[in-house]
């Protein structure tokens, strides 16, 4: 009782009631799902499909293809329509700027929106904007802020869509939060991503390449050079990245640098080899040329759709697991990327995970308190009330009592032996019982051959039975018949006599055998004899008992007797 009522509560005060889903889109991959387990750290779910999407506008091309192609993974990992929904979408624009201090938040987010504006893609849409605050001179009067946009036509259409499935929007981020929340989830940068250590990530596309300078997991720089990487030949492509990085990092000096390629077109490790630096040198593959998982994957995905499963789905499915100071989200939700958001506690109450976040628990704590307090104050209005309904109940149950109490009294002082209607009841359905099973059995034991001349039974369970046969092993047939289906009777063939008067009788085929099974004693029957004698008639001449029997005389002293009463017995053959 108690353990469903925390769950009901974990399970209001959660995400919803919806389990969150985390899925990316990028140029390469496509639509990528993904479910991490936080204990094992393991890939549990995955599934991708390609969707198409405008590099040069910075666009998805089709939202119809992309809410078909979400409706089949849905299905295909059998993850409910109506859950949470945590996004990756592409970069589009990110800058650079610097802001007085007295300025306000929304003074702040006009500023930027006007700096964007400036771009080529935001002149014929408007920008949904996300900053982060740059730590720098406190003695200074300006702030720096590192920005992102997105267009709003994109924000919105994604919205609609998932909105229309059932499902709910809750986070949208962009592909450079979600790279730097893979690598430091998979350990890739683990000493990079250490307070205080400044180094440099480099990120190579298809369209270009950008450098983010970075304190720990905190960007604090960022640069971007557009190159097309297309109209170059293989090695080309690698001398045009160098020259020009070589040149780019005069400005971002860095003795410990990230190569991250997300292109089929550049070998990050390759890359790696021609660059120059005073320092160290790590790279990875995000691309066709990836040797090895980032993190391990379930053994129920298969290996060669292991290999398609991205930085991005990783970075973003790691969301409530990871936590990183460089947080850009398009949500519309409040402006929470500057903040250093606490990571959320993971817990498993009967096989179902719950995610508590500082505000849920903030929930629990309140409903806590109500459910203690709101209860404590009602009883203490209606003490009073319910005291005196009370004593009333308990008043009348003693009343009841007391009456009761003369009633059994007066059943007491009762004369017991005169009459009890229970043991006679049980006789009764003893008896019956007894009978019952005994006609039963007789009739399902008597062999073709065999006739049943007398057939007694008492209530105390004794029986008597008398009959002829052909031949003795029919007779041995019925006894043990009778004593496997009459259980713990303890029948006994008492008597086995021919009927015949002379030896040719006895060879004859047509001789009798006369037996008697019964569980009677010795003494019981002798008496029974006697009441059958000559003198024990009544007026009419026939033996008192005659009604019990089912044929005429049962002697077998003479062959004529038992030709007669084997004639007679004929009359009333039990099969």
């Amino acid at each position: 009782m108690a353990t469903d009522f925390l769950s009901n509560i974990l399970s209001s005060l959660s995400s919803g009631s919806k389990n969150s889903v985390f899925m990316s889109i990028s140029p390469r991959n496509g639509l990528e799902v993904a479910q991490i387990d936080p204990a094992t750290r393991t890939v549990q779910k995955y599934g991708y499909r390609f969707i198409e999407y405008n590099e040069a506008l910075k666009e998805i091309k089709d939202f119809a293809d992309l809410k078909k192609s979400i409706e089949e993974l849905f299905a295909e990992l059998q993850i409910n329509l109506k859950s949470n929904i945590v996004l990756s979408i592409p970069t589009v624009h990110i800058g650079k700027i610097d802001l007085p201090l007295i300025l306000s938040e929304e003074m702040v987010q006009e500023a930027i929106i006007s700096e964007v504006e400036q771009a080529y893609i935001f002149k014929r849409c408007e920008p949904v904007v996300s900053w982060i605050e740059v730590l720098g001179n406190q003695d200074s009067e300006n702030r720096t802020m590192i920005y992102s946009a997105v267009q709003k036509p994109t924000i919105d259409a994604l919205k609609e869509m998932f909105t229309s499935m059932g499902a709910t929007l809750e986070r949208i981020e962009i592909s450079l939060t979600t790279d730097l929340r893979a690598l430091a989830y998979s350990g890739i940068t683990e000493k990079q991503m250490t307070d205080g250590n400044f180094w440099t990530l480099m990120i190579i596309k298809s369209n270009g390449y950008e450098l983010i300078q970075m304190n720990g997991s905190k960007i604090f720089d960022y640069y971007t050079e557009p190159l097309a990487l297309k109209t170059y030949e293989l090695e080309e492509i690698y001398d045009a990245i160098y020259t020009s990085v070589q040149i780019s990092l005069l400005n971002f000096p860095t003795n410990n640098l990230v190569i991250l390629s997300e292109t089929d077109m550049v070998s990050a490790e390759h890359m790696a080899s021609k660059m120059q630096i005073d320092g160290t040198i790590t790279f990875v593959e995000n691309n066709e040329y990836k040797k090895q998982d980032f993190i391990p994957v379930s053994l129920e995905i298969l290996p060669d759709i292991a290999s398609k499963i991205s930085l991005d789905v990783i970075g973003v499915a790691a969301a409530k697991i990871q936590n990183i100071q460089s947080s850009f989200d398009f949500s519309g939700n409040k402006q929470v990327a500057s903040k250093v958001v606490a990571e959320p506690i993971h817990i498993n109450f009967q096989g179902k995970e719950y995610e508590l976040t500082e505000p849920i628990l903030r929930n629990i704590v309140i409903v806590l308190g109500a459910l203690l307090i709101v209860p404590c104050l009602i009883a203490m209005l209606a003490l009073s009330s319910v005291q005196k309904n009370s004593q009333a109940k308990l008043d009348e149950i003693n009343s009841k009592i007391s009456g009761l109490d003369a009633e059994i009294a007066k059943f007491k002082d009762t004369d017991k032996g005169s009459f009890d209607a229970k043991a006679e009841i049980e006789k009764v359905i003893k008896n019956n019982r007894a009978k019952l099973i005994a006609y039963s059995s007789l009739g399902e034991s008597v062999p073709k051959r065999l006739w049943v001349s007398y057939f007694m039974t008492k209530e105390d369970g004794k029986i008597d039975i008398v009959g002829v046969s052909e031949n003795v092993e029919d007779i041995y047939v019925f006894y043990r018949n009778l004593k496997d289906s009459i259980i713990e009777s303890q029948l006994r063939l008492h008597r086995l006599e021919m009927q015949s008067s002379s030896v040719e009788d006895a060879i004859s085929s047509s001789s009798n055998y006369e037996f008697e099974i019964t569980n009677i004693t010795e003494d019981d029957l002798k008496k029974m004899a006697d009441a059958k004698k000559p003198d024990a008639k009544d007026a009419s001449g026939k033996n008192k008992d005659a009604a019990t029997k089912s044929t005429g005389s049962t002697s077998s002293s003479s062959a004529s007797g038992g030709k007669k009463a084997v004639k007679d017995l004929e009359e009333v053959e039990v099969h």
